[in-house]
C-alpha cells in the first residue's frame, strides 16, 4: 500500500461558524415550536385529566402486590407509563414566546431547508402565524 496523503483542512472562518451556530439556533426554535404544537393537538376520546391519571395510578399501586408474575409485569409497565404521563402533563409550554421565536427565523430557515407553505401547514403551523413569519402560499 502506499501511504496516503494527509489533507489538513483549513480551520473555519468566523463566518462559517457563525452560519452553523445560526442554523443550530433557528432548527432548535423550529423544533421547539413544532413539538409545543403538536403537545396541544386534540387526542381523539375522552380528554385524559391529572386527576383521572392519578386515579389510574392509585388503582395500579393497589393491585401490584396482590397480581400473579406475568399481571405485575404489566401492572408495573403501567405504573411507569402513567408517571410518565403525569410528569408530561406537568410540562407547560410558554406557547406565546415559542411562537414569536419561530416567527422570527421560520422563513429562512423555510428558505434554506426547502420547505414551502404546504408542508408548514402539514405540519400544522396555522396559516396566521406562517404569514406573520412572511411565508406565502405557494412559496418557501
Amino acid at each position: 500500500m502506499a501511504p496516503s496523503k494527509s489533507t489538513k483542512q483549513p480551520p473555519m472562518t468566523a463566518e462559517h461558524k457563525a452560519a452553523l451556530a445560526k442554523g443550530r439556533e433557528e432548527g432548535r426554535a423550529v423544533r421547539r415550536y413544532l413539538e409545543a404544537i403538536e403537545r396541544q393537538r386534540p387526542r381523539r376520546g375522552r380528554p385524559r385529566t391529572l386527576e383521572t391519571v392519578k386515579r389510574r395510578l392509585d388503582t395500579v399501586n393497589a393491585k401490584i402486590d396482590d397480581a400473579d408474575a406475568l399481571s405485575r409485569l404489566h401492572l408495573l409497565q403501567e405504573r411507569a407509563d402513567l408517571e410518565a404521563e403525569i410528569a408530561q402533563m406537568d410540562v407547560t409550554d410558554d406557547l406565546p414566546a415559542l411562537e414569536k421565536a419561530f416567527v422570527k427565523v421560520a422563513k429562512s430557515y423555510g428558505q434554506r431547508k426547502g420547505i414551502d407553505h404546504g408542508t408548514w401547514r402539514e405540519a400544522g403551523v396555522s396559516a396566521a402565524v406562517l404569514e406573520r413569519a412572511g411565508i406565502a402560499r405557494g412559496k418557501g
